[in-house]
């Protein structure tokens, strides 16, 4: 028998591996365990409008999950669907209150005056304490949407002034900057030029901005030489600049290098203007 528990617990250790799936963000699970906690309450019951929007919030942070995993706009759902679900149980306290309130109102008679007084004061408080609970919720609300207003400000604010030291492309769901190899690199080099370091900072600042998935460091040259000697020198451009940009802070694990030589031109490798703009290292951020 034990033999046999033992496999079973085996077994679904192997399934969930196998899944791979994306553990759910903070956020979520605490939505899920507060919505838990409050629709096995008096909630149900006694605040059953705001429930359900607590519901349904946490219904749009769970269709996020599963569609974009744990995407920082899953976040912002999550939390707000756990704030919900929170006003939910705070107004089902102060109705569970009027309710008392009416119930000792009805069965008092004129001997329980000071019994009731005491009463009616005891339930003030309570109400009180709901409604400060309501206000706090949405003064947290407010703090948290004016916190990520500002950030994406700064972000903004940050890429603006990549502009002056680099070529910034932003699309739907990544943002490419693109740096001249004449800026970071002596001819035939990998090895940083002291300008690149100082252009390197401003684009790491930057970075540490904004949010995003991962960052591939893409190193091109022209098509003069041999394609294995360019393929070479662009995969060392490549690391060369991604070490630095994790040595100002980036993250390593999300940080990544690749070499494409002179595969990838955008422009004619006639002329030697055409060749320079093909010299360049590419840092593309997918968001």
């Amino acid at each position: 028998m034990k033999a046999t528990k033992m496999n079973a617990s085996l077994l679904t250790i192997l399934l969930c591996v196998a899944c791979g799936s994306t553990l759910p963000p903070k956020e979520l699970s605490d939505a899920r365990a507060a919505y838990k906690r409050v629709a096995a309450s008096q909630a149900k019951e006694l605040a059953p409008a705001q429930l359900d929007t607590g519901k349904q919030a946490l219904d749009k942070a769970e269709q996020s999950f599963e569609e974009e995993g744990d995407d920082p706009i899953t976040v912002d759902l999550a939390y707000v669907a756990l704030r919900r679900i929170e006003l939910a149980d705070a107004e089902a306290g102060r109705e569970a209150a009027e309710r008392a309130r009416g119930a000792a109102d009805k069965g008092f008679k004129e001997g329980q005056l000071d019994a009731l007084d005491k009463t009616k004061a005891e339930l003030e408080r309570e109400r009180a304490t709901g409604k400060a609970e309501v206000a706090k919720a949405k003064a947290e609300l407010e703090a948290e949407r004016k916190a990520r207003q500002d950030a994406e400000k700064r972000a903004a604010a940050a890429l603006a002034s990549l502009n002056e030291i680099a070529k910034v492309k932003e699309e739907a769901n990544k943002v490419v900057i693109t740096l001249s190899g004449a800026v970071l690199f002596a001819t035939g080099k990998y090895d940083l030029l002291p300008i690149a370091r100082q252009k390197l900072d401003e684009v790491a600042k930057a970075l540490l901005e904004q949010p995003f998935k991962t960052i591939t460091v893409e190193g091109h040259t022209d098509s003069r030489g041999s394609l294995s000697k360019n393929q070479a020198l662009s995969q060392d451009r490549a690391e060369s600049v991604r070490s630095y940009l994790i040595s100002r802070g980036l993250p390593s694990d999300k940080t990544k290098a690749a070499g494409h030589g002179s595969s990838r031109p955008v422009a004619d490798n006639d002329s030697a203007e055409g060749r320079a703009n093909n010299r360049r290292v590419e840092i593309v951020v997918d968001k």
